[in-house]
């Protein structure tokens, strides 16, 4: 995992997970191989059968030339297949749905992005899941001491 989107998990309930392409251009994959990447702010859409994401931070490459342009904020394509965009469209007609990155990693030498279909929780699901990872820590801290 190159970078990871925490607060997802913690804001949302992921009802579904995909794994896709980025489509990248210039020095983009050294940037991001680097781990100079922001996904805590973005978010996916689907324009024209097309998904897209938004507001994916990375950061200009340390060693590019500085005559060469670099948006980093740009709008990125993300490549999947027509069955699972077809699936995502379905479930963002949900009230309350929404499409979110949830970390990027390589595989097979390309960079590849985790995106999720998510509800947002309420305050005290929030509260909830709390309290069960506490619970779990305890037992854990527990069997360590016992063996």
């Amino acid at each position: 995992m190159i970078a990871n989107n925490k607060k997802a998990r913690y804001e949302y309930e992921i009802l579904l997970e995909f794994d896709a392409g980025i489509v990248l251009v210039g020095n983009e994959v050294k940037s991001i191989r680097e781990g100079s990447v922001t996904i805590s702010d973005s978010y996916i859409y689907i324009k024209d059968g097309e998904v897209w994401i938004k507001n994916l931070k990375v950061a200009k490459y340390k060693q590019m030339h500085k005559l060469d342009i670099h948006d980093e904020n740009r709008e990125k394509k993300l490549l999947l297949n027509r069955k699972e965009i077809t699936k995502i469209e379905k479930k963002l007609e949900d009230k309350g749905t929404t499409a979110i990155a949830l970390g990027i990693f390589v595989s097979n030498n390309r960079i590849k992005i985790k995106i999720g279909v998510a509800k947002g929780k309420k305050m005290w699901n929030k509260k909830e899941d709390i309290k069960k990872k506490d619970i779990q820590m305890e037992i854990r801290r527990n069997l360590h001491i016992n063996i």
